[in-house]
């Protein structure tokens, strides 16, 4: 009898074990969420792209993901609590480290739109992204080498700036201020090469770097002269005509040698272009877009 009542008692404690775990089941994410984006670009692999929702004003994750060469994302679907999702006001994409030890959103926010019903357009110019939709940038730019003495190589510089002034060179760029987790970055095509001019945060004022200048002071302005320690597979001075000049909108940090895929600014330079005179920028608006469903 005792050892009858055993059995019962352990059949008994095995089918309520059973029952908790079958109804923990049901505890676990029962909704999904849909990404169609297109416009990224490859991060590389030190760092990834991941997928927010605010829900009640914190962030909860979606998933991390990461993008090919052709622009195609690795994985579209993902499984999300429903009443997460119910709740969710609105969706962010970051750029974030890879490996990531930090569980909150990077500075780097890339794209975001709210919900209205079941889905949220994403745009950059959402107010939890970069906030602007650059509508109003324009540009100038001369060719010119204020850093040697040497006059006979002018269309191996690019300053970002606009000498038409009798009283003086001004800024050549019009720009919105970027948020936090945001720079912009010159870049000149230097023998079929983008070659970065330096990072910069105002329009007037040194960006931050000179490497390839030469002995003299620069102008305040963003740029560069192509004149001393030339890249591989670069020789210095160069001829910029029959290239562009860009300004891009960089994450920061920023561990790629080449422009991010948002270009705002890009001017070309003719062939026959004079050194001196002012070049203009035109509009480069094509950024990242898509749509997020839940």
């Amino acid at each position: 009898m005792k050892l009858r009542f055993a059995l019962i008692t352990l059949t008994a404690l095995s089918l309520a074990f059973a029952s908790c775990d079958k109804e923990d089941d049901t505890d676990v994410s029962d909704g999904q969420l849909s990404l169609n984006i297109s416009g990224l670009e490859d991060l590389g692999s030190e760092y990834a792209y991941e997928g927010w929702i605010i829900v009640d004003g914190s962030p909860v994750t979606t998933g991390v993901f990461t993008v090919d060469a052709d622009g195609q994302l690795s994985q579209t679907t993902f499984d999300i609590d429903q009443a997460d999702l119910d709740a969710a006001e609105t969706f962010v994409l970051t750029v974030e480290p890879s490996p990531d030890s930090d569980p909150s959103p990077s500075s780097v926010h890339i794209l975001a739109g709210d919900f209205s019903a079941t889905s949220a357009d994403l745009t950059i110019d959402h107010s939890a992204a970069l906030g602007t939709s650059f509508a109003d940038v324009a540009g100038d730019f001369i060719l010119a080498t204020p850093t040697d003495n040497d006059e006979s190589n002018e269309a191996s510089g690019v300053w970002f700036l606009n000498n038409s002034s009798a009283s003086g060179p001004t800024a050549g760029l019009t720009l919105p201020q970027l948020p936090t987790g945001w720079a912009y970055e010159g870049w000149a095509m230097v023998d079929g090469t983008p070659v970065s001019t330096g990072v910069f945060s105002l329009t007037t004022g040194s960006d931050d770097a000179g490497p390839y200048n030469g002995p003299n002071a620069s102008p305040p302005f963003p740029g560069e002269d192509f004149l001393l320690n030339a890249p591989a597979g670069s020789t210095f001075p160069t001829d910029l005509t029959g290239g562009a000049a860009v300004i891009s909108v960089e994450p920061v940090p920023d561990n790629s040698p080449a422009p991010f895929v948002l270009k705002p600014l890009v001017g070309m330079i003719p062939a026959d272009a004079e050194v001196h005179s002012v070049l203009t920028m035109g509009q480069n608006l094509t950024f990242p877009t898509g749509t997020v469903n839940r």
